[in-house]
């Protein structure tokens, strides 16, 4: 049996011992899959668009609200973004490449990116310091998407590219192994959502090199620990490309804002008055 900490080389095809590995854990760690210049690439872009929503007090991108606080020197800093490919076709473009192939297919033949549906590309910088809206995430399962619309749990892959390296003692992505598996009750009242952020017993943290990728199961309780150090030396940048079947349903700027981003926009000021 492979071990939890097992990092594979992704390669034309995904393979059975790793779609084994994905059945039973839930998750998958990949190599450095972006190269250096890619990520260079991609962290340059960030900065550019950050500029130019800030340049137009942008504070929604297609309904969905921009989190914004404040990076080491106190100056404003975009710390979600959605929909990013859509204001880079340089991103666009490496979201698109070919090497990513294997990892579409485990979505399904027919996958697609979806650019302008559900939050689109969506990156994360997570950063600790006086100010941050957004320095940990607590304990939640993606199956609350699926509940605020009605209908049962689906299987979501969450395919993530890290760019930074992050260790066990640096914080990051925590999951529970196998809890993808979990009845409706567990998914549901497992823990309290977004509000817990207790260490789990049977929680691995996911550890990343700059370059790698992720793949995880969205129904997978799982969270994202507050780095121990503060200032630049805490933060960490991660990007999530949607893969989608099923009917198409791209969004605009006439999008309403879901219910569940209402509810982490009040949990942010709640914890904002309390810190």
């Amino acid at each position: 049996m492979l071990p939890l900490s097992t990092r594979f080389t992704l390669g034309p095809v995904i393979t059975d011992e790793q779609r084994a590995f994905l059945d039973q854990h839930g998750f998958l760690v990949f190599a450095q899959v972006a190269k250096p210049d890619d990520v260079q690439m991609i962290l340059g872009e960030l900065d550019r668009i950050q500029a130019s929503w800030l340049a137009e007090d942008r504070k929604f991108v297609n309904g969905i609200p921009i989190f914004m606080g404040k990076d080491a020197e106190g100056k404003p800093f975009v710390q979600r973004f959605t929909f990013t490919s859509m204001f880079s076709s340089s991103l666009r473009e490496f979201v698109l490449d070919r090497r990513f192939d294997p990892i579409r297919t485990l979505i399904g033949a027919d996958a697609r990116v979806g650019h302008d549906e559900k939050d689109g590309v969506v990156v994360n910088r997570y950063i600790n310091v006086p100010g941050s809206a957004y320095p940990r995430l607590g304990w939640h399962t993606d199956g609350l998407r699926d509940i605020f619309r009605g209908r049962m749990p689906q299987q979501m892959l969450n395919i993530g590219l890290h760019f930074d390296r992050i260790s066990r003692a640096d914080g990051g992505l925590r999951l529970i192994p196998g809890s993808h598996r979990q009845g409706f009750w567990d998914m549901c009242f497992r823990k309290l959502y977004f509000l817990s952020h207790g260490e789990d017993p049977a929680e691995i943290a996911v550890e990343t090199e700059s370059g790698d990728l992720t793949v995880h199961d969205g129904r997978l309780w799982h969270r994202v620990q507050q780095s121990p150090k503060t200032g630049p030396e805490s933060l960490r940048r991660s990007m999530y490309v949607p893969y989608l079947t099923g009917p198409y349903e791209p969004k605009n700027a006439l999008s309403p804002t879901p219910p569940y981003h209402h509810i982490g926009r009040f949990l942010r000021w709640a914890r904002g008055k309390t810190t």
